[in-house]
């Protein structure tokens, strides 16, 4: 569900993944669990191993509050880390309001990079690259453009981060298809030129690899 108020509307997982897989931008396919029942179909029909994560306006990080389990490979592990996610959350974030539980394929093995956009007073529309999951706040290793960003600038921002080593494959990891990285960036550069609406994104983590990249997690407030 959409919340809004007078100066932004916050779209939840569901529907920021459904608009941006509209703009040709790489998601899993995520669907919206309201009930414990919901969330057993759902998975069946998915595929199993799945992943669960709260959907609600008031809970930013989801792991923090209990409200992520991932692996889950049948339906009575469904069952269970469905009321697990529930009751944890209520018991962290009591008052917050839940709209359901989003269900989702377990991704593959990847690198997590981050992709996110905010509006600078100065500059306007401003787009970031780095490295994802915890990693972005604990070592905040990001580079920035200004909307719109040109392919050879996707590919300065991918390759200036200290974090590239990593990309390129470390310690024998696969090494990321960075091409895959320059073009989305530059598709979410377009997106953004074209829905100014959009005041901010951030899709984390986005799985690189080998084979491409595809969105997890992702969250855009929108103004009204």
């Amino acid at each position: 569900m959409v919340k809004q108020n007078k100066k932004i509307i916050i779209l939840n997982e569901v529907e920021a993944k459904i608009l941006l897989g509209q703009a040709g931008i790489p998601v899993i396919d995520t669907r919206l669990a309201r009930t414990k029942k919901d969330a057993v179909s759902l998975s069946g029909k998915i595929g199993f191993p799945v992943v669960l994560k709260i959907v609600s306006p008031d809970v930013v990080h989801k792991s923090d509050a209990g409200g992520v389990k991932v692996g889950l490979a049948n339906a009575a592990q469904v069952r269970k880390a469905y009321t697990e996610i529930i009751t944890n959350v209520k018991e962290k974030v009591p008052g917050a309001r839940i709209e359901g539980v989003s269900v989702q394929k377990m991704a593959g093995p990847g690198v997590e990079v981050i992709i996110g956009m905010t509006e600078d007073d100065q500059f306007g529309p401003v787009i970031m690259f780095g490295l994802g999951g915890i990693w972005v706040e604990a070592i905040r290793d990001v580079a920035f453009r200004v909307v719109p960003v040109s392919a050879r600038d996707a590919d300065e921002m991918v390759r200036e981060i200290k974090g590239f080593a990593v990309l390129r494959g470390y310690r024998g990891q696969e090494p990321v298809k960075i091409s895959s990285l320059t073009k989305l960036i530059t598709r979410i550069s377009r997106f953004i030129e074209k829905n100014p609406q959009v005041k901010e994104l951030d899709i984390n983590p986005l799985i690189a690899s080998g084979d491409g990249v595809v969105a997890v997690d992702a969250r855009i407030v929108m103004k009204p």
